[in-house]
């Protein structure tokens, strides 16, 4: 199989994948437009166009000029869609070309699947098979005081958009440390590590690590569903700027536009309703095995 993702490098959308792919024998081969930003120890196999393996399959993540320029590249595969990292509800410029062609699309619960749909221009069924990031759910052991702060981009680059919002959270990090908050910062795979270094930035995904934290805040993202589901609490930094789905706001225990409503808002900070949940999160485990399962069945050309 190959995938394409709207982010043409980020092969940590493809990574919760490899130890699911491997049990069934199926390789996974994440196209990239060239090989300047592969890291050396990526667990993720990579290829361009030219040296792409065989497949059965190709999957976009979305259709954003990479994955929709390796759609009409590779014309005569079957075509699935599959949210692996939200989008907003906003019919793509270039939809059109890859709806038409879609053989299986999928999301990872209701409430992104309905976003999803949108961002397609279609009304077509969405296969809901829940995030494979959380197969392996951490059991929650808050530490007192520790706050979880989640980043999202402040610059864009070459693989992918920013956020705006950066400034807001640093300020509010800094009032949570001041109140004798601990600061664990989950940093987002293409953030820029020196902005946070004042802290202690966590070595492991910020699912696993929001199993640590009382409560989280941060930049409203695709993560913030996953950290419900483990059990913590999230703030979202909504900087007016910022446009993300309802669903991801909706998750938030609160929401501040102001710094200095950090401190209130972790304290009081609660997870939502159980209904929330279920249409944020879809179902949790065995979700890689799910989408993997609908990759291999879609019907072939």
């Amino acid at each position: 199989m190959l995938i394409a993702t709207n982010e043409p490098w980020g092969t940590y959308h493809v990574k919760p994948l490899l130890a699911e792919a491997a049990r069934r024998g199926v390789l996974i081969t994440h196209l990239v437009p060239d090989y300047s930003q592969v890291k050396p120890d990526d667990p993720v196999p990579v290829a361009t166009w030219a040296d792409a393996p065989a497949a059965d399959l190709l999957v976009v993540t979305g259709a954003e000029p990479w994955p929709a320029d390796c759609a009409a590249h590779f014309r005569k595969l079957p075509l699935a869609a599959s949210s692996l990292a939200y989008l907003n509800p906003i019919e793509a410029a270039r939809a059109k070309e890859v709806r038409r062609r879609l053989r299986l699309i999928t999301a990872s619960s209701p409430a992104e699947a309905r976003s999803f749909g949108k961002y397609l221009g279609t009304r077509r069924p969405i296969e809901v098979v829940g995030s494979p990031q959380i197969d392996d759910l951490p059991k929650r052991a808050p530490e007192q005081d520790l706050v979880l702060v989640l980043t999202s981009v402040t610059h864009p680059d070459s693989t992918g958009n920013a956020a705006p919002g950066t400034e807001l959270l640093l300020a509010a990090a800094g009032n949570l440390a001041a109140a004798g908050k601990r600061i664990l910062v989950g940093l987002h795979p293409r953030e820029n590590r020196k902005l946070w270094e004042r802290y202690e930035i966590s070595d492991v995904p910020s699912v696993q690590a929001s199993a640590r934290a009382e409560a989280a805040i941060g930049i409203p993202g695709t993560v913030f569903p996953l950290v419900t589901a483990v059990g913590t609490p999230v703030v979202g930094c909504t900087d007016p700027r910022l446009t993300v789905p309802d669903y991801l706001r909706a998750v938030c225990s609160s929401t501040i536009e102001n710094a200095a409503d950090a401190v209130s808002a972790v304290d009081n900070a609660r997870l939502p309703s159980p209904e929330v949940l279920a249409d944020s999160v879809g179902p949790i485990g065995g979700s890689a095995r799910r989408l993997l399962e609908a990759w291999v069945r879609t019907p072939p050309c």
